[in-house]
Parts: structure tokens; sequence; C-alpha cells
């Protein structure tokens, strides 16, 4: 069977701290990944759950902040502004320094 080579960029702490958990299970980092890839094959899967760990949190926090502002706006009577016009009184309230 032939040999690949697989060529990636990553973050260099990350590689130095891959490198050494690696080096703790007695394996190289090639050796790691090739028992990923192998296991992906095998598997047809990613073999482990992914999830966007506190993203939904955030987008819930983002959401209510939203709703926060636009319940500001519609109360100073400035919600149905365009971005010029938002633009226009921002610089009006900085010429008025």
């Amino acid at each position: 069977m032939g040999q690949a080579t697989l060529s990636m960029r990553v973050d260099d702490t990350l590689k130095k701290k891959f490198d050494m958990i690696c080096d703790d299970f007695g394996l190289t980092s090639t050796a790691a990944i090739t028992v990923f890839m192998k296991t992906v094959v095998r598997e047809r899967r990613i073999p482990f759950e992914i999830k966007a760990s506190g993203r939904d949190q955030i987008n819930k926090e983002a959401w209510e902040a939203f709703l926060e502002m636009r319940t500001q706006a519609a109360a100073a009577g400035v919600q149905d502004l365009t971005l010029d016009e938002i633009n226009a009184e921002i610089q009006n309230a900085r010429n008025e320094r």
C-alpha cells in the first residue's frame, strides 16, 4: 500500500499540547491522526460528538440583547431609521461636542 502525505496548518500551541498528550499515550501525532482517520473510514462517522458548546446560550443572549435594543429604539421613536440616518445622527452628535 502506498503512502500519502497530509500537510495541514494548526495553531503552534495546539500542536505542542497535542504532541505532549500523544507522547503520554506512546503515540506520535502522525499515529494518532492515522488512528482517527482509520476509525472515520471504518465507522463512516466522526468517532466523537461534535457540538457547539454554549453557542445556543450565546445566541439566546444575543437575541435577547437585540430585542432589548429594539424595544429601546421603539420607545425613543427611532426604530425605523435607515443606516444612513443613524450615521447622520451619530455625526450630528459628534459635531455638537
